[in-house]
């Protein structure tokens, strides 16, 4: 067997998700660890169980039991043992963008995210059915998704809130800068005629400062338990500019236009993971574009 944990926001939870689907798919006996939502885990913020905001979704979840089956006994010294190597660990934590190895273990416990697009991205077709939203029911969401298709519509997502926060700042800021934005957007302009920008963000009043009137459109609609809607509406655009959260990446991923296209920073994070020429291979067909407004070619 292998147990995928699940934790963190909707957009990680997708991941964790997909991959399971993803094992699924090879023949592997996969089940979902969620007990993270239910206990007092010392979490920064609240986090909610959203996959079952997802009609179509299914999933099987472990017990306890079947945890400690493939744990063991795992005492100090077991652990000090499978630190320096001595003995496998039977938990799997990512530690890279990538590593192809991961569909071959089995009796494991995986702990990640699981961002990569090379992990599943042969089954977005089956996973966007999987994920298909419900039907919107606030007429300001339904007008909203009628202008989007009706135009050549762009997403763009501006994260700020947690990601301003000083200790948030070391791992995620620096990466969607001013010139990653204004060169997104310019190549977007070259590439669609007449697109038309819908503004996501965490930060209404700095989106309106920055973005107001014209070819932008500020969406404002989705609060609290409705912000996942969000998500549904970038993937109501034809194309999409994504900040470095894994929440557009799945706005992005779960629209449905084939001639998409879609542009996300280079770096999700301030880590070595993102060598320019291997995400060029992992993440193909998205258009990447570092902190300095280069476009990755």
């Amino acid at each position: 067997m292998i147990i995928i944990r699940m934790n963190g926001g909707l957009g990680n939870q997708l991941q964790q998700y997909a991959l399971y689907e993803k094992l699924r798919s090879l023949g592997k006996d996969v089940k979902l660890d969620i007990s993270w939502f239910y206990k007092d885990m010392g979490k920064a913020s609240v986090r909610n169980l959203e996959l079952d905001y997802f009609p179509n979704v299914t999933y099987e979840t472990c017990n306890e039991e079947e945890i400690k089956k493939i744990l063991g006994n795992r005492n100090v010294l077991k652990k000090i043992t499978e630190k320096i190597h001595l003995t496998q660990s039977p938990i799997y934590t990512e530690y890279q963008m990538y590593d192809e190895k991961l569909f071959q273990l089995d009796n494991k416990v995986l702990e990640g995210y699981w961002a990569c697009e090379a992990y599943y991205g042969d089954i977005m077709k089956e996973l966007q059915k999987k994920l298909e939203f419900p039907k919107l029911e606030n007429p300001k969401n339904i007008r909203m998704k009628e202008q989007m298709e009706a135009t050549n519509s762009v997403s763009i997502h501006i994260r700020r809130g947690d990601y301003l926060i000083e200790e948030n700042q070391k791992m995620f800021g620096g990466i969607c800068t001013e010139e990653y934005y204004e060169n997104a957007i310019r190549y977007m302009k070259e590439q669609v005629e007449d697109a038309h920008f819908f503004v996501f963000s965490d930060d209404s009043g700095y989106a309106r400062e920055k973005y107001a009137g014209g070819e932008y459109t500020i969406v404002d609609i989705n609060h609290g338990k409705d912000s996942y809607l969000d998500m549904y509406l970038m993937s109501c655009c034809k194309h999409n500019i994504c900040a470095n959260s894994t929440f557009s990446f799945w706005g992005a991923r779960l629209n449905q236009n084939e001639g998409k296209i879609v542009v996300r920073p280079l770096k999700q994070k301030n880590c070595d993971w993102y060598e320019p020429q291997k995400m060029k291979q992992l993440w193909k067909g998205w258009i990447l574009i570092d902190e300095s407004g280069e476009v990755i070619i």
